[in-house]
């Protein structure tokens, strides 16, 4: 990340992962579970590194004593690895953003154990600064590619601001890759919005955010990435990992 200080990345890894348990032999732990040949959480730090990271939180709830256990023999990168615990964990996710909140200080990139991602659309991440007290959203226009439509968080954006998000909202045109790069104040929305509510989804301190105007959108272009919730989401991210194996070997 020339020209810029190294970022802190933050990854929500506390859920219980319900749809995708049982689907390895080797693990009924979501941020576990192999995608082709590399567990789940593992991508995703080697995907931080590629965005500029040189230290990570991850936020642990469900199995949190064995997800880290596994993850800290065998992870060999060059992260320096922070584990946070969410107690409220059978919440929603924002909730686990929160828990992060002690070791962030400034700009970091938020995303989540439970998705796959180009380097390419990480380079963007990191080489990216969200608008001052706000965020940034990595979107995907390329709404013919998306596997599993139901299942995604779709979003309506113009002129690069949010103007609706959720996985229910009638009109849309882009996607929510998982991918963020946020300042403190998406962590001061959650809060505004957890203390109002009793509970705080990623959603909602977006939805907050762009109502204040300081949330944006950033195009991945042709990047790729897949959520991995379902075994039929697992299989199409191997299948499209096979072909860009292929392609750059």
């Amino acid at each position: 990340m020339s020209g810029k200080e190294s970022r802190t990345g933050v990854v929500l890894a506390a859920g219980f992962g319900s749809r995708l348990r049982g689907v390895s032999e080797e693990t009924a732990l979501k941020p576990l579970t192999p995608v082709a040949g590399r567990p789940l959480l593992l991508r995703t730090l080697d995907s931080l590194e590629a965005a500029g990271c040189r230290r990570v939180v991850i936020v642990l709830g469900h199995g949190a004593d064995d997800v880290r256990e596994r993850i800290e023999a065998a992870y060999d990168g060059v992260l320096e690895l922070i584990f946070a615990f969410n107690p409220h964990y059978e919440l929603s996710n924002g909730l686990s953003v929160l828990a992060a909140r002690p070791y962030v200080a400034r700009t970091f990139i938020l995303t989540m154990a439970d998705h796959v991602f180009g380097d390419e659309v990480m380079a963007l991440a990191g080489a990216h600064t969200p608008v001052a007290g706000g965020a940034t959203l990595l979107v995907d226009y390329k709404l013919d590619t998306i596997f599993d439509m139901d299942d995604a968080t779709k979003v309506l954006a113009e002129n690069d601001r949010i103007l609706a998000i959720g996985k229910q909202i009638p009109e849309y045109n882009c996607v929510d890759t998982g991918v963020f790069v946020c300042t403190t104040g998406l962590m001061d929305a959650l809060e505004d919005v957890y203390r109002a509510r009793g509970d705080a989804s990623l959603s909602d301190g977006v939805a907050r955010l762009a109502a204040e105007d300081r949330m944006r959108v950033l195009d991945i272009g042709d990047g790729f990435w897949q959520d991995v919730d379902t075994p039929e989401m697992l299989a199409h991210a191997e299948a499209i990992l096979e072909k860009r194996e292929t392609i750059t070997a």
